[in-house]
C-alpha cells in the first residue's frame, strides 16, 4: 500500500443480488399477489388509512415469505424501502407497500432490488422485508396492494374470495375499465 493509497475513494459496496423472478398471472387489467400467504380484504387492514381506501382499492396478503414481488409489468415510480409505486403498462397506478407504520423504520430491516425508472416484470422481485425486524418494532407486516388510480376506473375488485391462501404471483385484484 502506497502512502496515497489511503485517500482513494472505496468502490460502493455491490448491490445484493434479487432472488429468481417467479411465474405470475399477469395481465393488462390484472394484480398479481406481491406474497404468498392469506389474502384479505383493504377493510381489514389494521390502518384507517388503508382500510378507509384513502390510497385506493385492492386488497392486502399477510406473508408468509420475506420477498415481495412485482404484481403488474411497468415502470417503478418510486421506492421507499418498505414501499414501491409501479406504473402499469396498461396505466394501473400500483402501489406496494409493506407493513403498517413501517416508515418509521426509516428503511431497516427491507432490501430493495429495484430504483426509480426500472422497467419491471410480474413476478420479479422488487424488495426483501426481514419479518422479525417488523415484528420486533412492534409493527404488523401484512403486504398491501393499493391501486392508487382507482378513480379512473369502473370497479378495482378482489380475484380471490377473502381470507383465501394465495400464491405469490396469483391474480389477486382485477380492475374493470
Amino acid at each position: 500500500m502506497g502512502l496515497f493509497d489511503m485517500f482513494k475513494k472505496k468502490e460502493a459496496p455491490a448491490a445484493p443480488a434479487a432472488p429468481a423472478n417467479i411465474e405470475a398471472e399477469a395481465g393488462a387489467d390484472v394484480l398479481c399477489a406481491p406474497v404468498a400467504g392469506r389474502a384479505v380484504k383493504m377493510c381489514d387492514v389494521p390502518d384507517p388509512v388503508f382500510s378507509g381506501e384513502v390510497l385506493g382499492r385492492g386488497c392486502a396478503v399477510w406473508p408468509e415469505g420475506d420477498v415481495v414481488y412485482a404484481p403488474v409489468d411497468g415502470t417503478v415510480t418510486v421506492t421507499m424501502g418498505h414501499a414501491v409505486g409501479i406504473m402499469s403498462t396498461s396505466g394501473v397506478e400500483v402501489l406496494v407497500h409493506v407493513g403498517v407504520d413501517t416508515v418509521n423504520l426509516q428503511g431497516k430491516g427491507f432490501t430493495g432490488y429495484v430504483k426509480q425508472g426500472d422497467k419491471v416484470t410480474a413476478g420479479q422481485p422488487v424488495l426483501k422485508m426481514d419479518r422479525s425486524v417488523i415484528s420486533e418494532a412492534g409493527y404488523k407486516d401484512c403486504v398491501v396492494l393499493a391501486v392508487s388510480n382507482t378513480a379512473d376506473f369502473a370497479s378495482v375488485d378482489m380475484a380471490v374470495e377473502p381470507e383465501t391462501a394465495v400464491a405469490a404471483g396469483a391474480a389477486v385484484v382485477k380492475v374493470t375499465r
